[in-house]
């Protein structure tokens, strides 16, 4: 059983930036392709980003490319999403995710970021 923390969200004007961190505690975080979810109100969870076991392939929605960044640190069970030029679109609850084989298998409790025009 995999527990993933989320940190890192808060309110920042447009075009600042945030960092989010997940932090993996339970299992063995180089095992799993972890992902970046988000969720504004009224709408489905849609997919931000993903980075492999290695940390040596990433994919991010077309939405954020080019502002967000993923990366990992197996060493300390950790990956993180690097939030840049930030717009009021942008404003979810974003999610942490452990999966692999197609199937995203634990999710963190998410932390909201809002952005203010």
């Amino acid at each position: 059983q995999v527990q993933l923390v989320e940190s890192g969200g808060g309110l920042v004007q447009a075009g600042g930036s945030l960092r989010l961190s997940c932090a993996a505690s339970g299992g063995t975080f180089s095992g799993y392709v972890m992902g970046w979810f988000r969720q504004a109100p009224g709408k489905e969870r849609e997919f931000v980003g993903s980075i492999m076991r290695s940390g040596g392939f990433t994919s991010v929605a077309d939405s954020v490319k080019g502002r967000f960044t993923i990366s990992r640190d197996n060493a300390k069970s950790t990956v993180l999403l690097q939030m840049n030029s930030l717009k009021p679109e942008d404003t979810a609850v974003y999610y942490c995710a452990a999966g692999g084989a197609g199937k995203w298998a634990y999710w963190g409790q998410g932390t909201q970021v809002t952005v203010s025009s």
